[in-house]
């Protein structure tokens, strides 16, 4: 027998199987906010989600694409700021989620970075991103570069996020595209189409299931102590 002696056993559960792999299934269209991180007007990282915002249409997907112009440095401007508010309630109001970032000076943008710093971890005791899907995506001028995906995939373990094991990284991305803003067929097309059918098969596999994916045995403990110190207090 396992010897656990550190163990709450109040707090301490068996995995509930019939929980986790039977749960009511939702049947409206996944929900996928993309964000992008640049403000050029011809951004190819803005016409690489829009191209993505496609694919999932496609796939059956009801898509939001979140413009950053406007939206002000972290901590200048107060969170009832209009683009902070318009960003933070497309977060809540998606399941899943694409970040598409340019690799600038060998590191994702601060334009897609201030994003995520707008993002809060905890909004009105709900967690926006916890337990979301997440695909990555970067465009590089030069040759190919893994930098702003594997920054991201950090970002998106950080907030909690199902971050995908794909990803796209489009290098050159200046020749990937034609006049029209439209991208050419290639092999880094088709990598975003990979990309999107595996995150639309994350997001259906585990939106319904996020309760049970969340439920952890430190955080279980921690409620407890929370409502004891809240029934114990002396006043109120």
């Amino acid at each position: 027998m396992a010897d656990t002696p550190n163990l709450e056993e109040t707090h301490f559960q068996a995995i509930d199987t019939d929980r986790l792999f039977a749960p009511a299934r939702a049947t409206h269209a996944p929900r996928i906010l993309l964000l992008y991180g640049s403000l050029r007007d011809r951004s190819f990282s803005r016409l690489m989600t829009e191209e993505a915002a496609r694919v999932l249409t496609r796939l059956g997907a009801k898509t939001r694409t979140y413009c950053p112009s406007g939206l002000p440095l972290p901590d200048d401007a107060e969170a009832d700021h209009p683009k902070v508010k318009e960003l933070r309630d497309l977060v809540t109001w998606s399941e899943g989620m694409v970040w598409c970032s340019p690799e600038r000076h060998g590191a994702m943008t601060g334009i897609i970075k201030t994003q995520m710093d707008w993002i809060p971890l905890s909004l009105g005791g709900v967690r926006p991103t916890q337990g979301k899907t997440l695909a990555v995506m970067q465009v590089s001028g030069g040759s190919q570069s893994f930098n702003a995906v594997n920054q991201l995939r950090i970002l998106g373990r950080w907030m909690r996020l199902l971050t995908i094991p794909n990803q796209s990284s489009t290098p050159k991305a200046f020749l990937e595209f034609d006049e029209a803003g439209r991208m050419k067929p290639s092999p880094f097309y088709d990598r975003m189409v990979d990309v999107m059918e595996e995150l639309m098969k994350f997001t259906l596999l585990t939106r319904d299931n996020k309760d049970c994916l969340l439920d952890r045995y430190s955080e279980r403990k921690e409620s407890a102590a929370e409502l004891s110190k809240r029934v114990n207090q002396k006043s109120i």
